[in-house]
C-alpha cells in the first residue's frame, strides 16, 4: 500500500478527520496552536503504530512495556508498526536493553547465527574448516614428552544428571569422563545436580607425545570428532585447546566452538565477555576516591577505609608503621606532602618482605610478610566477600569503567568476530544494511508479498539502532 489512510480521527480536539498521507515521505504538519497537529501526529498516527508493534510481542516483553490504548480513530490503513523509547533501560537487570526487552535483538542474533561469516580476531581472515590432519599436525608441534589428553565434548552448558548417558558411555567401552573440568571414572557413580549446567567431555585417549605417535593420535582425534560432531579438546600439559573440523583459523589456530544464536547473547556465558560478564563495564577502585583526604595524614585518618584503619591495634596500623620505617616517612605528614613512590607503594603494594609488628591490648607478635596494597586488597575483598556491608563500604571508593577487554560491547571475542559484510553484531546502527544484504540471498525477484515482508522487517530490525 502506497498511502497511509486515516478515517474518523476524533482524538482530543480532532473533529472526525479523514486524511490520506503518502508513505516514505517527509510530511510536515503546520497550523496555529491548538489546531491538533501534535494530536494527529503523536496521539493518533504514532500511537496506533506503537500499539501494533507492542501487540506483536510476546507476553513476556509486554509486561515491561505496559498496555497502550487504541487511539480514538475509526481505522488507519497502511501504517507499519512503530516504536519510540527513551534511551535508558526498562528493567532493573543491568544486562537488559531496549533490544533484549522488546526481543528485537533475538532477530539479529538469529540473523548472524545463520548468515554470519566467522573471522579470526588475530589474523582478520575468514575462518575455514579444519581437517583432521591439520588438527593432528598442530598437536604434534608441541614439545616431545608433552602430556596430552584427547577429549570429546559431548555436553556443553546443559542441565541434568546424565546418569543414563554415563551408563551408555560405559557400555560402549569408555572409561573416563571430564565433568566440569574434573576427571571421573565411569566405573564409579557420578552424581550431578539436576538444575545446574554442566560441561561433560569423554576422555578418548591419554598420550605422551613421542616420535612415532601420529597414528595413535590421529585415531584418537577421529574418534573424538565422531562422538562430539566435529569438536575435539586437546588438554596439553594442563591447558585446553579446542579444535573444530568446521571452523578454525589456518594461520593461528583460533577456533569457534559453535555459531548459534546464544553465542551473540551477553546474558549467557557462551556469548558474554568473560571479564565484565556481559555488563560492558567493571567496578574498579578509584585512586582519587581512596586519596580524597590528601590534606590529612595517615594517623589523622586519611586512609580510613574498611579494613585499613590506622587505629592502634589494627592490621592497617601494623602495615603503615612497617612501611614508614622502610621508606623513611612520617605517618603524621599529610598525604599530599609524601613522595610519589611512597603513595604508589601505599596504594599498589610492595613485592619485598616487611618486618611486621602487631600489638594490641591483648596480644602482640612479630611477622615477616609482603604488603598487598590498599587497592589490590579492596578489589580482592570486593569479589570474595559474602558481606553486603563490606561490599557496600568498598563500593564507596569504586567507579564503573569501560571493560578493557570488550570495550563496552559486552560480547566475547568469538561473538564479535562473526561478521556480515565486515560488520559485527555490535554495529547495531548498520542493522538495516545487514538485513538488506540478507534478502539478497533470494534466488528470484521478490513478489509483492515478499517485498511487503521485507519492508516490514527492515523497519522492525532498523529499530535495533536505538538499543544504546
Amino acid at each position: 500500500m502506497k498511502d497511509i489512510v486515516i478515517v474518523g480521527a476524533k482524538e482530543n480536539n480532532l473533529k472526525d478527520i479523514n486524511l490520506v498521507l503518502p508513505r516514505n515521505k517527509l510530511i510536515v504538519f503546520t497550523g496555529v496552536s491548538g489546531s491538533g497537529k501534535s494530536t494527529l501526529a503523536f496521539d493518533t498516527i504514532f500511537a496506533e503504530g506503537q500499539r501494533r508493534f507492542i501487540e506483536s510481542l510476546s507476553s513476556y516483553a509486554r509486561q515491561f512495556l505496559g498496555q497502550v490504548q487504541k487511539p480514538n480513530v475509526e481505522k488507519i490503513e497502511g501504517l507499519s508498526p512503530a516504536i519510540s523509547i527513551d534511551q535508558k533501560t526498562t528493567s532493573q537487570n543491568p544486562r537488559s536493553t531496549v533490544g533484549t526487552v522488546t526481543e528485537i535483538y533475538d532477530y539479529l542474533r538469529l540473523l548472524y547465527a545463520r548468515l554470519g561469516v566467522p573471522y579470526c580476531p588475530h589474523c582478520n581472515k575468514p575462518i575455514t574448516n579444519q581437517s583432521i590432519d591439520t588438527i593432528v599436525d598442530r598437536i604434534l608441534q608441541n614439545e616431545l614428552e608433552s602430556k596430552i589428553i584427547i577429549n570429546a565434548p559431548v555436553v556443553r552448558g546443559q542441565k541434568g544428571t546424565f546418569a543414563k548417558y554415563f551408563e551408555e558411555l560405559r557400555k560402549n567401552g569408555y572409561a573416563r569422563v571430564s565433568v566440569d573440568g574434573e576427571i571421573k571414572s565411569l566405573d564409579e557413580e557420578i552424581v550431578l545436580e539436576k538444575n545446574v549446567k554442566h560441561d561433560i567431555s569423554v576422555v578418548i585417549d591419554r598420550i605422551i607425545l613421542k616420535e612415532n605417535i601420529s597414528t595413535r593420535l590421529t585415531e584418537a582425534v577421529e574418534n573424538a570428532i565422531k562422538l562430539s560432531d566435529g569438536l575435539v579438546i586437546a588438554n596439553i600439559n594442563g591447558e585446553n585447546f579446542t579444535y573444530n573440523t568446521k571452523l578454525s583459523c589456518p594461520e593461528c589456530g583460533f577456533s569457534f566452538d559453535e555459531i548459534s544464536p546464544r553465542l551473540f547473547s551477553f546474558n549467557t556465558p557462551f556469548g558474554a565477555c568473560p571479564n565484565c560478564l556481559g555488563l560492558g563495564f567493571t567496578n574498579e577502585v578509584d585512586e582519587d576516591l581512596v586519596l580524597r583526604n590528601k590534606h590529612k595524614s595517615i594517623n589523622e585518618g586519611a586512609l580510613r577505609l574498611t579494613g585499613w584503619s590506622s587505629d592502634i591495634g589494627s592490621i592497617g596500623d601494623m602495615y603503615y608503621k612497617a612501611l614508614a620505617k622502610k621508606y623513611n616517612f612520617s605517618l603524621d605528614v599529610p598525604l599530599e606532602q609524601l613522595p610519589k613512590n611512597v603513595i604508589n607503594v601505599l596504594l599498589y603494594g610492595d613485592d619485598e618482605v616487611l618486618d611486621l609488628k602487631y600489638k594490641s591490648s591483648k596480644f602482640s607478635a612479630e611477622y615477616r610478610g609482603k604488603y598487598e596494597g590498599i587497592i589490590p586488597n579492596l578489589k580482592r575483598r570486593y569479589v570474595e566477600t559474602n558481606s553486603d556491608y563490606v561490599k557496600g563500604e568498598i563500593s564507596k571508593v569504586m567507579k564503573e569503567v569501560e571493560c578493557p577487554i570488550c570495550h563496552g560491547k559486552r560480547l566475547n571475542e568469538q561473538a564479535l568476530s562473526v561478521k556480515i559484510d565486515k560488520y559485527n553484531i555490535e554495529m547495531a546502527k548498520d542493522a538495516l544494511r545487514v538485513l538488506s544484504m540478507a534478502y539478497k540471498e533470494l534466488d528470484h525477484e521478490p513478489t509483492d508479498e515478499e517485498m511487503k515482508n521485507i519492508e516490514n522487517d527492515l523497519i522492525f530490525v532498523g529499530m535495533v539502532g536505538m538499543i544504546d
